[in-house]
């Protein structure tokens, strides 16, 4: 009695330890919440909610990030830049996990490595912003920071922070990931359909010559392994994995558990979570908080990365350089990443850390159209892609992948592809919440292309 007592008291303090810790650090981007009881009885409402993700999970895809870092394996991440909980319908959610998976396919023939597949889903309803205000017609309101903190319509009462949104932030996800869960694993993932659907992909596309071969080679893989008499039952599900940016460190803290069997504390919100770009202080909260959680986690790194900054966050993150606890990803810009990666990467390995390298192509390739709607080259991206892995193939390192924004949707937000959305049709179905993403068919555009830069190293 008296050792389970103990254990559970140990228990106990870890995740406290981990839940309060930032609590003493300078948090960035967090919203001023107008009610702080209200707060306070949305969070611990929380903290008595099942977990979202489980410290099995978690520990899985550590493992599966590990086979990311020793090159022995591929990350595709991508989803919403901002998910809202009016679109966290059954058929969005099916057209982002189709997306991936038709992605994932591609990607795993090109390299002949297991891709490891993560949605940016099921959490990602808080966004970060330059500015604390908007101004429109010399109206000044708090900014949109996603559905998880106000609304997005431009009016006083919808800009105001309201803590219950946090609430809906848990029910949204658990939705998801309910969906997710029964699709991944209720025939939707069938290898032979995913490769139906990219055949259709390849008879449609503005580009389907340049990717005949591969889908071809696709084909005659699964014919071969049917005529061999190959079980592919197997083939008819598949491990997903869902994360999002860990922004919303009330959220975060409330969903924190304890591992009885080991007294290790878990982010139980998603299963990889990241630290970005503008909070990635090494005095802050936000290193502070993910610092004391066992899950795999990443950092941004932006173009004012330096290699003392992949140094300063090895120490706090990954003092044990455990392959698999931490992942940088670039988002330099298309002008800036052949000049910034090899000096971090060179300096992690110097550091003797094993960390998975991933490129974000997105967030440093933003633009302004004409028509005032934000936007991103198709073009642009895919050249930091490849310098991203140009750079790897020179040091003779691994790239590990992709962290892209995109949709299964038909919008017309990012300009270019194979079937060239062109400016001026971006008001047409402009959609997202917050930036631009890739629609499908840009997304396979990506995938095809890279997979020809991975099989061309």
């Amino acid at each position: 009695m008296k050792d389970r007592a103990r254990a559970s008291k140990r228990e106990s303090e870890a995740a406290n330890q981990a839940a309060a810790s930032w609590r003493a650090f300078p948090a960035r981007q967090q919203p001023d919440w107008p009610d702080p009881y209200a707060l306070r009885a949305v969070t611990e409402d929380l903290a008595a909610a099942p977990p979202l993700v489980f410290a099995a999970e978690c520990d899985q895809l550590r493992r599966r990030m590990a086979a990311v870092a020793r090159g022995e394996a591929i990350l595709l991440q991508g989803g919403d830049c901002a998910e809202t909980f009016e679109r966290t319908t059954a058929d969005a959610i099916r057209g982002k996990l189709q997306t991936l998976l038709q992605m994932a396919v591609v990607l795993t023939h090109a390299t002949a490595l297991p891709v490891v597949k993560v949605g940016r889903m099921a959490g990602q309803y808080a966004k970060p912003r330059s500015s604390a205000v908007e101004e429109r017609a010399g109206v000044v309101l708090p900014s949109y920071r996603g559905d998880a903190v106000n609304g997005l319509e431009f009016t006083e009462g919808a800009r105001v922070p309201d803590p219950r949104r946090l609430r809906t932030m848990y029910d949204a996800s658990a939705r998801t990931l309910n969906l997710v869960r029964a699709l991944t694993t209720g025939g939707f993932a069938d290898l032979r359909q995913v490769h139906a659907w990219n055949e259709g992909f390849v008879a449609a596309s503005g580009a389907g010559e340049r990717y005949e071969q591969l889908a071809d080679e696709i084909g005659r893989s699964l014919g071969f392994m049917r005529a061999c008499g190959v079980d592919t039952r197997e083939l008819a599900t598949a491990e997903f994995f869902v994360g999002h940016e860990g922004l919303l460190l009330d959220y975060e803290s409330a969903l924190t558990r304890t591992e009885p069997d080991t007294g290790r504390a878990y982010a139980t919100s998603g299963h990889f979570l990241w630290i970005g770009e503008r909070t990635r202080d090494l005095d802050g909260a936000h290193v502070e908080y993910f610092s004391r959680v066992a899950n795999p986690i990443a950092v941004k790194l932006g173009p004012t990365a330096s290699p003392d900054t992949v140094v300063s966050l090895l120490d706090r993150l990954d003092p044990d350089r455990e392959p698999g606890r931490l992942t940088f990803v670039v988002r330099a810009g298309a002008e800036r990443v052949r000049d910034l990666l090899p000096t971090l990467v060179e300096k992690a390995n110097a550091e003797g850390a094993q960390v998975a390298w991933v490129s974000d192509p997105m967030h440093g390739n933003t633009t302004t159209a004409p028509s005032g709607h934000k936007t991103r080259r198709f073009d642009t991206v895919l050249d930091e892609v490849r310098g991203f892995v140009e750079v790897h193939q020179e040091l003779g390192t691994h790239p590990g992948g992709i962290h892209v924004e995109l949709t299964g949707d038909d919008v017309t937000e990012c300009v270019g592809g194979g079937n060239a959305v062109l400016e001026e049709d971006l008001p047409h179905r402009y959609e997202t919440a917050c930036d631009p993403r890739l629609n499908h068919t840009q997304s396979l555009d990506l995938a095809f292309l890279l997979a020809e830069m991975y099989r061309g190293r």
